[in-house]
């Protein structure tokens, strides 16, 4: 259940018809695609031209999807390399497959560290909701989620660090780490990466053991039903000292539905 101090925000469109290293859940467990009907895959064309488990990603409207920059962005990309599966648990199995268009970076991308990293996708044709294919409620603008808040990581990433790739849908419980806190921690991390107000970061701060991992990259974290992430970086998967960094979704609602349209 949703906090008094989150504001909620749906993307009420309908009748408009409207991939870098990735991150995947470790500490799981399944999930069936009914709890997250707004969660897709996105799929990657490899070097031997064969489909992979690359990201994943979130319904806006049955034409946009919302997922993180870095998976639209890099050398080899182009739209015709990337492709979202809708409706299914399973990977690379049923669902509905439609395939990119374009992506619309948000302009900050790249400019400093992974800030900015979020990005929303066209698709060249439209989803058809049904109950397994639903569009993402996302929080409204400028909205704040409590520190120590039970948030829910989902996805079909790694089930620990360089491990494989999860078969079916998998989520995880983990908590909303200070966002002064989570500044700090990345100061001392190996690569000293940046952590910004546009970020929100989420996972079992001194314990670990819970995370998005390599594959999960694009995909949400969850507020009661509200999508308040979208999954970035992080040191390693499900590091004690390190939690998981996410896009705060807060940060980009207004540019979302500006885009989205």
């Amino acid at each position: 259940m949703a906090s008094p101090q989150v504001f909620l925000f749906a993307l009420l469109l309908a009748g408009i018809a409207v991939f870098a290293k990735s991150d995947r859940i470790v500490g799981g467990q399944p999930a069936p695609i009914e709890r997250y009907p707004s969660i897709v895959q996105v799929n990657a064309l490899s070097i031997s031209n064969a489909w992979v488990e690359f990201c994943a990603g979130n319904i806006l409207t049955t034409r946009y999807i919302l997922s993180a920059a870095h998976c639209f962005h890099g050398f080899m990309y182009a739209p015709s390399r990337r492709r979202i599966r809708a409706g299914t648990a399973e990977q690379h199995v049923g669902g509905m497959v439609v395939y990119v268009e374009t992506e619309f970076n948000h302009p900050s991308y790249g400019l400093l560290g992974m800030d900015g990293d979020i990005t929303v996708v066209r698709l060249q044709s439209p989803l058809i909701y049904s109950p397994v294919i639903q569009q993402a409620t996302i929080i409204a603008q400028g909205s704040q989620v409590p520190d120590n808040a039970p948030t829910v990581y989902a996805g079909w990433g790694a089930m620990w660090e360089n491990g494989p790739s999860s078969d079916i849908l998998l989520d995880t419980t983990v908590y909303t780490v200070n966002n002064q806190v989570c500044t700090e921690r990345y100061k001392n991390s190996p690569r000293q990466d940046i952590v910004t107000e546009n970020m929100i970061c989420a996972g079992l701060l001194d314990v670990g053991g819970k995370d998005a991992c390599q594959g999960d990259s694009g995909g949400p974290l969850y507020y009661g039903h509200i999508l308040v992430g979208i999954v970035s970086f992080g040191e390693g998967c499900a590091n004690a000292t390190f939690p998981g960094v996410n896009a705060a979704v807060a940060a980009y609602t207004d540019w979302i539905v500006a885009t989205a349209i």
